[in-house]
């Protein structure tokens, strides 16, 4: 099995590259679900503040790691030979996916500037959006708190997210095209 993960910063293309792999028929598991599903669970709003609180109660009650822990069984009752990986917001999750899967394990980084971000979240309109630069900056800092940085200088490739979405989406094929031709 190979899983491609992407990390990167809030609104940086990770969920459009995952979209992307879908539109592949590959099966794609998206990390904020799981603290999405922990919100709803909770009885609480999707508020970036719920959302944000919620992913830093788990973090420090079950450990950095949760997030991956509770996305492997899915990984592993997919019954699919490849999966995207939607969302890892620090190292101790790459290095928990890298203890489970090894070398079928691949970390991709999508870079994006927070001009280009801020543009995509004034656009896509989520409940847990933020709603300016200065809550994308809280939103950025909140989740270098958790090894984003750390997550991304691990990362195995990088691709800019910094032109137009038809050459980002291309990026993205290419990409994964490389890799289902290696499983």
């Amino acid at each position: 099995m190979k899983i491609i993960a992407f990390v990167g910063m809030p609104a940086s293309g990770k969920s459009e590259a995952a979209r992307v792999a879908g539109d592949q028929d590959i099966y794609v598991i998206n990390m904020g679900d799981v603290i999405r599903e922990e919100v709803v669970r909770r009885g609480l709003e999707p508020t970036d503040a719920n959302t944000g609180g919620v992913g830093t109660d788990l973090r420090d009650n079950e450990g950095m790691d949760t997030v991956a822990k509770r996305c492997v069984p899915k990984i592993n009752n997919s019954g699919t030979d490849m999966i995207v990986i939607d969302g890892v917001r620090g190292i101790a999750e790459v290095e928990f996916f890298k203890q489970e899967f090894g070398n079928d394990f691949t970390l991709v980084n999508i870079d994006s500037s927070i001009q280009m971000r801020l543009e995509r979240v004034k656009a896509r309109g989520r409940s847990d959006d933020m709603t300016d630069i200065n809550a994308l900056r809280r939103r950025d800092e909140r989740e270098l708190s958790w090894g984003m940085g750390e997550a991304i200088e691990a990362s195995d490739i990088t691709i800019a997210n910094t032109t137009g979405l038809e050459e980002f989406k291309q990026d993205i094929v290419e990409l994964l095209e490389r890799f289902h031709d290696k499983s």
